[in-house]
């Protein structure tokens, strides 16, 4: 009871709790010649109440609370144990870094200095990476992300790209960039298979740009989000990932987005700015509670609570109507009648979304984690067994969850 207290607190102030949860997924990777290893999780998911009314049914735009998966959740066919947790919970998304570096120094994320890198032999090569993403999604994986650091960064970022989009049941290939460079880079991205990008762009003002990134590049920035729609990447739907009760999941071709980090006092007066975006253009503004990262500077003074950014956009915008989310979401989708593209909310720090987070991270230097703000990292091996070649080396799940589903495990 004084647990349960404890987490019900440090919710109301909007706080993680990095220990107190633990994941109810357990990889059977090699990892430092250990077979298995416990890796640490959090959270809480929020799902959209709905009532009935003239046979239809409405969300609640302001729903709080928290539900278990649908009984009616897809199963994922052919998946492997390694990927289920002892709620049931499919762990299908694996978020790959491809380095540490990056060519931006905003404030929220890192010290102007930037940070220590690791040593570049300590770091996954592409073979290495192409390899470990062939065996997650040979074990039922069918979304990989790419992140860093800044992933345009690499010089190989098309042959990576190439390489992935060619893996047999990956159904998605993303990527989250600051966008300085990817305008003259997201044309060949394409084609080699990349069909799903997160533009991160925290103002609309250029002054502001450079005052929160601490550089140039606003301009670069807004050249590629017109490149990316006029290549047709293109939120229809943001939650098409999977159709709810189907045993298959749909996927769009070209999927696009703006992520906003709101921070009071600095652009959380851009939102309605960031909200025309979508009038004309099919691009989907995801707005992101302001979190705290070891490194950057934060105050609660500053964060904009998702309840408030709701209240501000249904004030200035008639018929805003939530969508339906896809059961491992981690935004809340949001359109506004007559407007092309959608708008989103990740609600991070008031409204936890862990308890529905079907997410695996493995970082730069070749360590594996199933929670960003969790403690525990391991390292993987990506040969665990001298001239096994290309085959796949056993994988495997042991529950180690006792905490609430509410939590993630």
């Amino acid at each position: 009871m004084q647990r349960r207290g404890l987490r019900i607190l440090e919710r109301k102030l909007g706080l993680f709790d990095r220990l107190a949860f633990s994941t109810a997924v357990t990889c059977g990777l090699e990892l430092n010649g250990t077979r298995s290893s416990n890796f640490s999780s959090h959270g809480s998911d929020e799902r959209a109440l709905v009532r009935k009314d003239s046979g239809k049914v409405h969300s609640n735009l302001y729903s709080t609370s928290c539900a278990k998966l649908p009984e009616d959740h897809p199963k994922y066919s052919p998946v492997s144990d390694m990927l289920i947790d002892s709620f049931g919970r499919l762990h299908t998304y694996l978020r790959i870094s491809l380095t540490e570096r990056c060519n931006l120094r905003c404030q929220y994320c890192m010290p102007a200095d930037g940070v220590e890198l690791t040593p570049k032999p300590q770091l996954l090569s592409t073979t290495e990476i192409i390899r470990l993403a062939n065996l997650f999604v040979s074990s039922g994986v069918d979304k990989i992300r790419l992140t860093g650091g800044e992933p345009t960064i690499r010089k190989d970022i098309e042959d990576i790209c190439l390489e992935l989009s060619n893996l047999k049941g990956l159904k998605t290939l993303a990527m989250t960039t600051n966008g300085i460079t990817l305008w003259k880079k997201l044309p060949k991205l394409k084609e080699c298979g990349l069909n799903l990008v997160n533009i991160s762009l925290d103002t609309l003002v250029p002054a502001k740009f450079e005052f929160m990134t601490r550089r140039k590049g606003h301009d670069r920035v807004m050249e590629s989000i017109n490149t990316a729609v006029d290549l047709g990447y293109n939120p229809v739907k943001v939650c098409c990932f999977l159709e709810i009760g189907s045993s298959s999941v749909s996927f769009l071709d070209n999927f696009f987005e703006v992520n906003c980090v709101v921070m009071r006092g600095f652009n959380d007066e851009e939102i309605p700015d960031f909200v025309e975006l979508t009038r004309e253009k099919p691009i989907n503004v995801r707005f992101i509670e302001f979190m705290p990262f070891d490194g950057n500077v934060w105050n609660v003074k500053k964060l904009v609570p998702y309840s408030e950014m709701l209240d501000r956009v249904v004030k200035q915008f008639r018929g805003l109507r939530r969508l339906q989310d896809h059961p491992s979401e981690t935004a809340k989708n949001f359109s506004v009648d007559g407007y092309t593209g959608t708008v989103s909310f990740i609600t991070s720090m008031t409204e936890h979304f862990c308890a529905g987070c079907n997410r695996l991270r493995l970082l730069a230097d070749g360590n594996f984690k199933v929670c960003l703000f969790g403690p525990s990292e391991e390292r993987v091996n990506p040969y665990p067994y001298p001239g096994e070649g290309n085959s796949i080396f056993p994988l495997s799940r042991k529950s180690t969850g006792q905490g609430d589903e509410e939590y993630g495990g």
